[in-house]
């Protein structure tokens, strides 16, 4: 295994949370102020999932006083500290940039009722990978 790759797979985290595009989820991010550090809470729909091992990031879009808003965040970011999912949802898309247009009732998607979609640990899988 390449040098580049094994550093990689020792700055993950161990337990990635099981989210997927179209869920609405509260990201929990560290902000700094001064010395002091606090817990921002940033709720929103996941609209795109990107990148590769750990540039893998993932953008969520929310409505604040008429204004949509949406932030990047890194998934294996140390300031992320926890993702929660609220509810899932079934898209047809993988990114889902059109929500950008609509505004209202017209954002709404079809829920996820089903079973789990994908649990997995990024860690457990590059050891398979080796093997």
């Amino acid at each position: 295994m390449n040098t580049l790759r094994q550093l990689e797979i020792e700055n993950m985290k161990a337990t990635v949370p099981d989210f997927g595009v179209g869920d609405t989820v509260d990201v929990h991010y560290l902000i700094k102020e001064g010395d002091k550090e606090r817990v921002q809470l940033f709720s929103g729909t996941v609209i795109a999932i990107s990148g590769r091992g750990i540039r893998r990031s993932y953008l969520v879009r929310r409505i604040v006083a008429g204004e949509g808003v949406e932030r990047r965040f890194p998934l294996h970011s140390p300031r992320v500290a926890a993702v929660k999912v609220h509810s899932r949802s079934k898209p047809r898309r993988a990114k889902l940039f059109y929500l950008r247009e609509l505004e209202g009732k017209a954002t709404r998607l079809k829920p996820n009722l089903g079973k789990v979609r994908f649990p997995r640990s990024l860690k457990s899988k590059a050891k398979k990978q080796d093997a």
